[in-house]
């Protein structure tokens, strides 16, 4: 009985998106319809928060505050914009034949773990970010009340600028699109788990310190790894459907240099699945084993993808070398091992960004 009309009512709402989208899905029709999603959040957000506000003066942030209540309510808000976004793109009859989802994969889609996964990451983004907001606005106006009404109308704009953000990004979803979220993902994951840490020196040990089970920061940083790595795989499969593939040598590189980000990405989940102090001979080799196939990749470019630009290539030999620095460092003790681990997460993470706008690059010339 109930599921038919949880039915009914997922039908009506994708039928109200495609009503409002209209016929012509151009970037005029998507940008209306994420003001329409953002003004929608912004009432709502104004009648739940100014009830419960009413009669209290509030705290900036911290326990009760309006920064908890927006980055609570910013989170679900992120989540409902960003499946919305997805129904508004779907289309009425599917072509097997056809690229869909914002992604060159002809007769491909993505998978709703991938969807969990990028709108879990785009509600942690939320989440963590108005909570950093918030911070900073009690650092600098200390000890200032914050009354019901002004309380719910910061509230409301909250929620509305989230819900339009994400609604933007899901609509305008690409694999270059999804390598920033992951890339602010995982800054926004890192910082909020450095700042939860019950050792305010885990850094004499290592990046891992902050997944272990004793720390009260295991869990942000455990899941940040464990959810990039699932974005990682979706960017990887979906990133490298566009280049050359006539040819059995450029479809057996392609092959090669697909399986190894999506190799990638399940090691980086790897190591937050298995932290440090509960499984440390296995955490290790996960973590080093990202290392190795990182390097394979960038090594073996030229030889897997014959028309990739030469600057590119050299780019990335630079970055395997000064990775490879960066270890000699860490065995003579100049360096301790969590600089060399943030850096050559920046490096690798950098080098995924700039490797899809490549690959995009190369596909759009094959197509031409």
């Amino acid at each position: 009985m109930t599921e038919r009309p949880m039915k009914t009512l997922a039908d009506r709402v994708l039928q109200v998106l495609r009503q409002v989208r209209g016929p012509d899905a151009s970037d005029a029709v998507f940008e209306a319809t994420a003001l329409i999603v953002g003004s929608a959040f912004l009432v709502i957000g104004f009648l739940v928060a100014l009830p419960v506000f009413w009669g209290h003066e509030l705290a900036i942030s911290g326990s009760g505050s309006v920064g908890v209540f927006a980055a609570f309510g910013g989170a679900l808000a992120a989540a409902i914009a960003f499946a919305l976004g997805r129904l508004a793109v779907r289309p009425e009859e599917v072509d097997p034949g056809a690229a869909r989802d914002g992604f060159s994969v002809p007769g491909d889609r993505l998978r709703w773990y991938d969807l969990a996964a990028i709108a879990f990451a785009h509600a942690a983004i939320a989440y963590l970010g108005w909570l950093g907001v918030a911070e900073l606005l009690e650092r600098s106006f200390t000890d200032a009340p914050v009354y019901a009404f002004p309380g719910a109308v910061l509230v409301a704009v909250a929620f509305a600028l989230t819900g339009y953000v994400s609604f933007l990004s899901a609509v305008a979803l690409t694999p270059m699109v999804l390598s920033l979220v992951l890339a602010v993902f995982l800054v926004v994951g890192a910082f909020a788990s450095m700042l939860a840490s019950s050792d305010v020196h885990w850094w004499r040990d290592n990046l891992s310190a902050l997944g272990m089970s004793s720390n009260s920061s295991s869990i942000a940083f455990n899941t940040t790894l464990v959810i990039a790595g699932i974005m990682v795989t979706t960017i990887s499969r979906y990133a490298t459907a566009g280049l050359p593939a006539e040819d059995p040598v450029d479809r057996r590189g392609r092959f090669m240099v697909r399986g190894g980000l999506i190799l990638l990405g399940i090691l980086l989940a790897c190591v937050g699945l298995f932290p440090v102090d509960e499984f440390f001979l296995l955490h290790n080799t996960v973590a080093t084993g990202m290392c190795v196939v990182f390097a394979v990749i960038v090594v073996g470019l030229p030889w897997f993808l014959r028309t990739i630009p030469r600057v590119f290539v050299g780019l990335g030999w630079a970055y395997v070398l000064v990775i490879i620095l960066l270890a000699a460092f860490f065995a003579v003790g100049y360096y301790n091992l969590t600089a060399v681990e943030l850096i050559a997460a920046v490096l690798i993470f950098s080098w995924i960004i700039v490797f899809l706008r490549t690959a995009g690059s190369i596909g759009a010339r094959a197509t031409t």
